[in-house]
């Protein structure tokens, strides 16, 4: 089985990298059910590079990979500022439109959401994932694994205002967080997640990222059940892109796992020459020319 990656008519053609509403849109029509919209997620400008490199027609953020960069773990513990100062670096490195994992908005409060949507606006970046998961632990404090739905709907409502104001096209991608989590009863999970996905779909966002869910059946259930574009979180034992997309996906993202997969490397390259002495890992890296004109000189 194949699956067909050219992206729809006058999607990205001649997209004008400068103009923040022409890039949205060609964000917004990259998103087919049953073509997906593929996205090897970036962290740096030089992965941003590769990745369009390799075919990639849209450039996602990882907000896990972003923050390793800069010394700090996942999970909300980087600042709003240094976490979207990054993004601006990435959409300044590539003509694609991009998209930015902004975790819950960066914002304590609701009505901080805005000025985050405006941020990400002005580094360049013309989409958002805003997840609803709460990053405290529930053993040690009794947090809620999952932000109640009405607050998350109205922090997405927010962020569509912000964009709106703006006259961008924002493509919103709310993160729906009860897979990853875990959350309740595995036979009451979908109901869950379709619940949600509706909320946050009438609050204004545009699709629906479910990282976590894995079993082909419940993939295609939640493809039926949104009434939008169905984001899957792919990576080892999950289906295949084609196989994906004939669930009815529209976006797959691989989330942390190019970053995870490059710091496997150095690890494991970094232990063959303080081990053995040999240096057989880096056969086949690539050449220090090809690499040192991903940037053109200044």
């Amino acid at each position: 089985m194949t699956y067909e990656t050219k992206p729809p008519v006058d999607a990205v053609d001649a997209v004008d990298a400068v103009d923040p509403v022409a890039q949205a849109r060609a964000l917004r029509a990259l998103h087919v059910p049953g073509r997906p919209l593929v996205l090897p997620n970036a962290w740096d400008p030089a992965s941003a590079r590769l990745v369009v490199a390799a075919g990639a027609l849209a450039v996602a953020t990882t907000s896990a990979g972003i923050a390793w960069e800069l010394g700090l773990p996942d999970g909300e513990r980087l600042d709003r500022d240094r976490a979207l100062d990054a993004v601006a670096r990435i959409a300044a490195a590539v003509d694609v439109p991009v998209t930015a994992d902004i975790e819950a908005g960066y914002a304590d409060e609701t009505p901080d959401i805005a000025a985050t949507v405006q941020i990400v606006l002005a580094a360049g970046a013309v989409g958002v994932n805003i997840e609803d998961a709460l990053n405290g632990d529930p053993e040690r404090d009794g947090a809620p694994p999952l932000r109640p739905v009405g607050d998350q709907a109205a922090r997405l409502r927010v962020a569509r205002g912000a964009a709106d104001a703006r006259g961008v096209p924002l493509f919103v991608n709310a993160r729906v967080d009860t897979y990853w989590k875990s959350v309740g009863d595995p036979a009451t999970r979908l109901a869950r997640t379709l619940e949600r996905a509706a909320a946050y779909l009438a609050a204004g966002a545009d699709g629906i990222f479910v990282p976590g869910v894995r079993d082909p059946d419940e993939i295609r259930a939640l493809a039926d059940g949104v009434d939008g574009p169905l984001n899957i979180l792919a990576g080892p034992g999950l289906p295949t892109v084609p196989e994906l997309a004939a669930l009815g996906v529209a976006r797959v993202t691989l989330g942390s796992g190019l970053a995870r997969a490059a710091h496997s490397f150095v690890r494991s390259a970094a232990r063959e020459a303080l081990t053995t002495g040999t240096y057989e890992a880096l056969t086949g890296a690539m050449p220090y020319k090809e690499a040192n004109t991903l940037f053109p000189h200044p």
